[in-house]
């Protein structure tokens, strides 16, 4: 019996979401379950904590977020409302071109599109959509959210414009069933809208806490976050089935959509993303005739050296001594980085900028050579 979370939020969901990753990755091996998604509100700050401990317990990891998205243009700030001015929009990476363009429209959304949230807008994700596949998110997603107003040819329309940008394959119905009496009004009215326009229906479950019996901490937490009391009429009411279910306990939940739980699976099958998180990601320097950078390199510090003795030949020993040194430094994949260093340090004393490099770096023969000390 499988099924697989595509709508999880943790603590990074701030004071919103009110589970630990560490808690979060053991709970689904404990369940047996192969594939496990983070998407927390607006941000990527969980990921490379997440990637570390899924990939310790062997089971694939889907970065996603829960994006938020402005009705018209990031820079709109007209709403008045948060309500009106951030819809909920669940993305999830499949590819490493997704994983990028997520990590693209997460910076973008703090950086030009910040509104009571940080939001992005149907202009970036026709940017940079490719390798991500979004699903329509909890109520408080724009079709959702048309329904609920009594509003069929909005919702409808707007699926049709996602549609449009991620295709039949990459945009999803999403369908949740907590007990909310929105929901059992407006989800007949979401598999209308998802026939009527031929995409599927996605299952999840928008877990903001680990075990139901979290529910009543977990409300303190959003009541800090709102700025409510526990006592209010007026604070948010989260549903006690936002919890991380077991494969059993979603496939009851779901039971009515059976086409949800498979497209969930088929969803968490299609991720191929390989983020890099421990690879060299170090600049390349772009050398003035387009050579190597080793090569580039080489030449400066051999050139450098023979400038230190007056022209003339170097010693022998400071001949061995530097293409050791040149050696190691090709070995680690440096060239670029003391080319960078040397760049600007050249730069500095060009214009009578003081400049003194620090580091085990200057104290090579090859930093001596190049001037940098």
């Amino acid at each position: 019996m499988e099924f697989v979370h595509l709508h999880v939020h943790s603590h990074y969901s701030l004071l919103d979401g009110a589970i630990h990753i560490d808690e979060l990755v053991e709970t689904a091996v404990q369940y047996g379950m192969k594939s496990v998604a983070l998407t927390d509100h607006g941000n990527l700050f969980g990921a490379y904590e997440f990637y570390k401990l899924t990939k310790k317990a062997g089971i694939k990891p889907i970065f996603g977020m829960e994006a938020y998205i402005s009705p018209t243009h990031r820079t709109d700030r007209s709403m008045g409302r948060i309500e009106t001015a951030a819809y909920h929009m669940l993305l999830l990476a499949i590819s490493n071109e997704g994983w990028h363009n997520l990590i693209k429209l997460s910076s973008l959304g703090f950086t030009e599109g910040f509104y009571y949230k940080p939001r992005i807008d149907r202009e970036l994700l026709a940017k940079h959509n490719k390798g991500l596949v979004c699903c329509s998110a909890c109520l408080g997603g724009e079709i959702p959210s048309a329904l609920m107003d009594g509003d069929e040819a909005k919702a409808i329309r707007i699926a049709g414009e996602y549609m449009e940008i991620f295709g039949r394959d990459r945009f999803f119905i999403e369908m949740q069933n907590q007990g909310y009496a929105d929901q059992v009004r407006v989800n007949p009215a979401l598999v209308k809208v998802a026939k009527h326009i031929d995409v599927g229906l996605v299952g999840t479950n928008d877990a903001h806490f680990l075990n139901r019996d979290d529910k009543s901490s977990h409300e303190v937490l959003t009541c800090i976050g709102t700025g409510k009391v526990l006592t209010e009429e007026t604070k948010q009411r989260y549903s006690p089935d936002l919890y991380f279910k077991n494969q059993a306990e979603m496939h009851k939940a779901l039971a009515e959509w059976p086409e949800a739980i498979t497209n969930a699976c088929r969803i968490a099958e299609m991720n191929e993303s390989k983020p890099a998180f421990f690879e060299k990601l170090l600049p390349v320097f772009r050398t003035p005739n387009g050579e190597p950078d080793t090569t580039y390199l080489a030449g400066l510090a051999r050139e450098g050296l023979k400038k230190r003795f007056d022209g003339n030949e170097p010693p022998r020993e400071y001949c061995d001594r530097l293409e050791r040194e040149l050696q190691v430094i090709e070995q680690k994949g440096y060239c670029s980085y003391f080319l960078i260093v040397n760049d600007c340090v050249q730069y500095a004393r060009q214009n009578n900028i003081p400049a003194g490099p620090r580091g085990s770096g200057v104290a090579t023969l090859l930093g001596y050579s190049l001037y940098m000390s």
